[in-house]
């Protein structure tokens, strides 16, 4: 076999996965200093009981052996191990090998091997997913093996995995061929898997049998003794171990000097000792056998490059022992199912039970709230604060909310994404469940980053935040308040069916605030109709205007607005109703809140939102619960109707398709990936700007109509160019420095004539001349005019945390001033191309504005597509302005005028 190419160890391929019974196994690249440790893993496995793929170990294992398993190019050969750590060293546990095939796109698995007190955990499965990852990214599209006949365990290993696989039994062999890409049922098996294993990793944690308080305190102003003390006033439901070298017992507790000296099993340890001193305590919670560990001890990454080494530290330490961490620098969890009743946090609040589950990445934030949710009697089923995470993240606990039968609402307050791609991917499958609301800090100007295009410059850092919240389906709310207001709503009434609201009120002020926050939040005040109406005359025998809003004035009766109320349930034509009143009323508003009891049972039977606002007040307490429902209570008209407006957007989001992503056949992804290669080893630059020819050839690979701009070093060379493509032309200052053309007057457009050509480019010199830029000057552009059409920009932009996005909006020299632009997430579907048209402002004028023509959507949606497609062929692609594109009327397509793409 021909060696590959050496290159650098690939470290960012080292995962920590969660294992079938939610303990942790590290898989990574094998080295060659695993020698040793190799050779002591594979001396240890016998033909017997170890599994493998077809290239046995020999029976007599030799150093060598050892040697050459372990040493691996990265490239055409390649190793992972899987690694834990045992009486306190690290230990190989398992390994997978494969080697590339001479057919490029083809390699074959010679190993996959596994202790046998680690099989049967999917540790086989954790190995293929890291040796089929890698190889995709290698440019492997298809796995080779042989597998002895009996050895159904490692059969089951690939069909279990979800690939199609071909095989053929020959004597007492099965050769399998199978290909690697991402399927649609890949996918799904794997994050079937993966949600399984979060799930089981976190029942220590939610539902421990026993907890130890390391770091207890006699001390009532210390946080060891504020945890203990609200984990015993809450009714936990286990058994508590205090742990304090210096107390025999601490609130009436038996205490004990270690964990090690704790006589019992223990599933969960929570530690509040000194920085300095966590990772010994986690070493012998570790040797104790411990399972989770939540680290409240501050003075990690937060603080300071030492503190960052001892969380890194700590991490390595819980990961060898497969230990799962939340924390350090967190508030802790609660769970409030009664079967468990833990309240391991230092909040003195312990809020109700219910159906919201929430996540703080901020202790201080936790704090206040679980006092809110407290006083406005919402109901919380889990509790979590995240700290520093390093290890446990909100998408861990999303997974395991989305399969939580009693969790109906997620509230989020973030202050920075971890993973945001795996958070995007979790959170879009979770909301077309449930809903997820979100608050997130860190919002203002003063994150955005300096960009080298105009799609750079418009997708800043929140706005890049809230086209992921968009992708996902989460609800973005901009303050605290706003998402209780939101969660009372969520959490105890149905998903509207529409956008239809009916307003009940006593005071004409209140309705009209209503009326207008409604209208201003997209909702619809129908009239009634008049079968609604005469229902309502017959109650209310004065005499009154009865329209939407409806006002009963301040001379009606709670039994006149009980039975409005009766009449609106009824009304198919009405989707939400809001009762407003205004205290003193004709009954009191503890009547008020007996009456909403009473018919709040026919809306809940026709899936029909009812919301109550009682200025001045807020929260009616439990008075509003009954037989496990409630109807939520508002102080302000406003709050209720933006609370309901955010439910109605996720109930339409709810119920729109998705779309799929097209596969075009006329791309040649070959060709232009070679032809990034080809750039990028022509020179050592980086990041790279593409040349104009490069750039006309790439479109032209994925089937996108460019004008063709032509490069020319001298005017002379320019006016033949413009001759030979005919007249009239534009003609472009080239240059890799100067974004802006327009801006130093680099743009000259409908030049008719050789001469003017040779005028236009000495002209575009001068002004370069005058501001002493012309040393930027690489030449210029020709181009074909092209005439009419409503100038439009695509771009992609590579941001550091969600990846690339897509970009369609106003186009031209205005773009960056209009900022009429819409963005989403990568990969493009048909219905986000199709929504990315018709969000901006622009789009009206594709419909034909003012007597002018129908523009081409269809084609720019196709162009959407074909540019995401490229994006998704060639990763090197930072930056990308198409900008301005032509969009010509219905039938005539469109023209990419001008081009930037940025190589890294």
């Amino acid at each position: 076999m021909a060696q590959g190419n050496v290159v650098a160890y690939p470290a960012r391929y080292i995962t920590e996965a969660v294992l079938k019974d939610g303990s942790l196994i590290r898989i990574r690249p094998i080295k060659q200093s695993d020698t040793e440790a190799w050779f002591e893993f594979a001396r240890n496995i016998s033909s017997e009981t170890g599994y493998r793929g077809s290239r046995h170990i020999p029976k007599e294992m030799k150093l060598e052996d050892a040697i050459r398993y372990c040493v691996v190019d990265y490239d055409n050969t390649m190793a992972f191990v899987g690694e834990v750590t045992q009486d306190g060293r690290k230990k190989i546990v398992a390994t997978g090998r494969y080697y590339r095939l001479p057919q490029r796109n083809r390699a074959e698995v010679t190993l996959i091997m596994i202790e046998d007190g680690y099989r049967g955990k999917g540790v086989g499965t954790k190995l293929l997913e890291a040796m089929v990852s890698y190889a995709r990214n290698q440019g492997i599209t298809h796995f080779e093996g042989e597998i002895a006949a009996e050895n159904k365990e490692m059969m089951s290993v690939y069909t279990g995995y979800g690939f199609h696989i071909d095989s053929e039994l020959t004597s007492d062999q099965y050769h399998i061929r199978l290909p690697i890409s991402r399927t649609a049922r890949v996918t799904q098996k794997e994050e079937a898997r993966e949600r399984v294993s979060i799930v089981n990793s976190l029942a220590t944690i939610l539902s421990p049998q026993s907890v130890a308080v390391i770091g207890a305190s006699r001390d009532t102003n210390s946080l060891g003794n504020i945890v203990l003390r609200c984990i015993l006033q809450n009714g936990y439901t286990g058994v508590v171990y205090p742990v304090n070298p210096k107390a025999s017992s601490i609130m009436s507790v038996r205490a004990y000097p270690s964990i090690l000296d704790v006589p019992d099993k223990v599933d969960l340890a929570i530690i509040l000792v000194p920085a300095p001193l966590v990772s010994r305590v986690a070493d012998e919670c570790g040797r104790k056998g411990v399972r989770s560990l939540i680290v409240i001890s501050d003075g990690f990454r937060e603080r300071d490059a030492e503190g960052a080494a001892r969380e890194e530290e700590l991490k390595d330490i819980a990961l060898g022992y497969g230990m799962r961490i939340i924390g350090p620098n967190c508030m802790g969890i609660i769970n409030t199912d009664p079967k468990i009743s833990l309240n391991a946090t230092f909040s003195p609040t312990y809020p109700p039970q219910g159906n919201v589950g929430f996540i703080s990445q901020s202790g201080a934030m936790g704090l206040t709230i679980l006092k809110n949710a407290h006083d406005l009697n919402i109901g919380i089923s889990t509790f979590f604060s995240m700290g520093n995470r390093a290890d446990l993240s909100g998408v861990d606990f999303l997974q395991y909310w989305e399969k939580d039968p009693v969790t109906k609402v997620i509230l989020l307050y973030m202050e920075s994404f971890g993973d945001s791609r795996q958070f995007a991917r979790v959170a879009r499958r979770v909301t077309a469940k449930k809903p997820i609301v979100v608050v997130k800090s860190g919002s203002t100007a003063a994150g955005s980053r300096a960009a080298a295009s105009h799609t750079g410059a418009l997708a800043t850092s929140d706005v890049a935040s809230d086209v992921l919240f968009r992708h996902a389906g989460i609800i973005r709310v901009n303050a605290m308040e706003e998402l209780f207001d939101v969660a009372s709503f969520l959490s105890t009434q149905p998903l509207p069916q529409g956008r239809r609201l009916a307003i009940l009120t006593n005071g004409g002020g209140p309705g009209i605030i209503a009326a207008d926050a409604a209208s201003n939040n997209g909702l619809e005040l129908p009239e009634l109709s008049q079968e609604t109406v005469n229902k309502i005359k017959n109650v209310i025998k004065r005499d009154i205007s009865i329209s939407n809003p409806i006002d009963t004035t301040a001379g009606a009766s709670g039994a006149d607005f009980e039975a409005i109320l009766r009449i609106l349930a009824a009304d198919k034509n009405i989707d939400a109703v809001l009762t407003i009143f205004i205290p003193p009323f004709l009954q009191t508003e503890d009547d008020m809140g007996l009456i909403i009891k009473r018919v709040a049972p026919l809306f809940w039977k026709c899936k029909k939102p009812l919301l109550s606002c009682s200025l001045g007040s807020r929260g009616f307490k439990g008075q509003l619960r009954f037989k496990g429902r409630a109807v939520p209570n508002f102080s302000f008209p406003e709050e209720a109707v933006g609370a309901l407006a955010r439910a109605v957007q996720y109930a339409e989001m709810r119920r729109k398709p998705q779309g799929t992503i097209p596969k075009f056949h006329d791309i040649q992804r070959e060709k232009a990936q070679k032809l990034i290669l080809n750039i990028m080893a022509r020179t050592s630059e980086r990041p790279l700007w593409m040349g104009a020819e490069d750039i006309s050839e790439l479109l032209g690979y994925y089937g996108i109509n460019s004008a063709g701009a032509k490069p020319a070093r001298t005017a002379k060379e320019a006016a033949a160019i413009a001759a030979k493509i005919g007249f009239p032309v534009a003609v472009k200052l080239a240059s890799s420095t100067i974004t802006h053309k327009t801006d130093v007057g680099g743009v000259v457009i409908d030049v008719d004539s050789e001469e003017k050509v040779i005028e236009a480019c000495n002209g575009i010199e001068s002004r370069l001349a005058a501001i002493g830029r012309q040393n930027e000057m690489e030449g210029v552009l020709v181009q074909k005019m092209v005439k009419g059409g409503i100038e439009t920009i695509v771009g992609v932009t590579h941001d550091p945390s969600f990846g690339p996005l897509m970009m369609f909006g106003s186009g031209g020299i205005y773009a960056e001033m209009a900022k009429d632009v819409t963005l989403k997430l990568h990969p493009l579907t048909t219905i986000d191309a199709s929504d990315m048209i018709r969000s901006v402002k622009i789009a009206k004028m594709f419909d034909g504005f003012r007597g002018a023509p129908p523009s081409d959507t269809a084609a720019i949606e196709a162009l959407l597509l074909r540019v995401s497609a490229m994006v998704e062929d060639i990763p090197e692609i930072a930056e990308l302005d198409l900008n301005p594109v032509k969009v010509m009327p219905k039938g005539e397509g469109y023209w990419v005028i001008d081009a930037r793409i940025l190589l890294k």
